[in-house]
């Protein structure tokens, strides 16, 4: 199964970063090129423990819906979103932030694969642990240049 591990310091203290990362309008403002947004059940704020949002987006020219519920909240340390529905085999997310000199550091794993066996691995192994990692980073660099700001 694939695993994307991505670090991204950002000049913030953790409870600002852990907050932002877990914002429904955040996800929403940071993800705007694939056309991202939340139907329901939670359509903004932040998500706590236990709640789920149903994300609707268009990745590769095709539509897609994805439902994740927080599974696992530790404020501001670590949180953790898990695919209840949608279009992967497997999509787990953890968060992490630490404290550093300059910031804080946050780091992304994600464990995805996507469905039909071999063919599936195929997929995640050519095009979409590249594709994964590039939307984590656009979204990192988006919560790292928005911190302080209320997303529109």
């Amino acid at each position: 199964m694939p695993t994307i591990r991505l670090q991204t310091l950002i000049a913030a203290p953790v409870e600002a970063c852990f907050e932002l990362s877990h914002s429904v309008d955040a996800h929403t403002a940071s993800m705007a090129r694939s056309d991202e947004r939340a139907i329901g059940p939670v359509t903004s704020g932040v998500l706590g423990p236990g709640e789920s949002v149903t994300w609707r987006a268009r990745h590769f020219g095709i539509p897609f819906t994805m439902t994740s519920r927080i599974v696992e909240h530790e404020p501001p340390h670590r949180f953790v979103d898990e695919q209840v529905s949608g279009p992967f085999g497997r999509w787990w997310h953890e968060h992490l932030f630490e404290a550093g000199d300059s910031g804080t550091l946050m780091t992304d794993v994600v464990e995805f694969a996507s469905p039909l066996g071999p063919l599936g691995r195929v997929v995640d192994r050519l095009v979409l642990t590249s594709y994964l990692t590039r939307l984590l980073t656009v979204r990192n660099e988006w919560i790292a240049g928005n911190l302080g700001r209320v997303p529109d």
